[in-house]
């Protein structure tokens, strides 16, 4: 089973670009998504997150806005926070994986919105980076609810430049010419690999 890592920074069109590739057959595994649910009523995180930081949980899930402000520029914080969530999310990633072996699937798309940033293209067989120009970008993320240039300018400086996750992917889906050609891009991905086998799954199953 061939493994893609998906990445691209914020406001590059990964989400939709995502739900191309589940469209056309292909499952995904929203790393986001995954911490959503952990956060959410009976999620796992929820009571260990509780622990360290009581004030991020309200009614039963995890504030994220309340967590933001409890780890952000407090990096022992935001390290306690991270050995709780990454093992989970580690641990609903694998769940995942077996289920789609299972299924018999050929690929599956795993989202991850720090790929590079965190090594984790070292665990996918191939990477796939979302992108547009940066004009375009800052217009898309400028449009959000709550979001000013600080704001983005912020965000932006945490993320790998998008030029150099280009030059480091084996493939780029380009979002800036519409849906459809961004549709076409992924379509011409899966084709390409539908006859590759992967080494990540195949080296940790054998």
């Amino acid at each position: 089973m061939l493994l893609i890592g998906l990445t691209g920074s914020i406001g590059m069109g990964k989400s939709e670009t995502a739900k191309m590739f589940a469209r056309h057959g292909v499952p995904v595994c929203d790393s986001d998504a995954t911490v959503h649910a952990l956060y959410d009523i009976g999620g796992a995180a929820v009571a260990p997150v509780g622990e360290l930081f009581p004030a991020a949980v309200v009614d039963g899930r995890v504030d994220r806005e309340r967590l933001s402000r409890e780890v952000v520029g407090n990096v022992p914080a935001l390290r306690k926070l991270e050995a709780i969530v990454h093992p989970l999310v580690a641990m609903a990633q694998r769940a995942f994986l077996e289920r789609a072996a299972a299924s018999g699937a050929r690929m599956v798309v795993l989202d991850i919105p720090l790929l590079f940033e965190t090594g984790g293209e070292k665990r996918v067989d191939v990477t796939v980076v979302v992108s547009a120009p940066a004009d375009v970008q800052r217009a898309r993320v400028l449009a959000r609810p709550g979001m000013t240039a600080e704001k983005l300018d912020a965000i932006l400086a945490k993320q790998m430049p998008d030029a150099e996750k280009r030059a480091r992917a084996d493939f780029v889906v380009d979002t800036s010419k519409g849906l459809a050609h961004a549709e076409a891009q992924v379509v011409a991905i899966i084709d390409a690999l539908k006859h590759r086998d992967g080494n990540i799954w195949t080296s940790n199953h054998a």
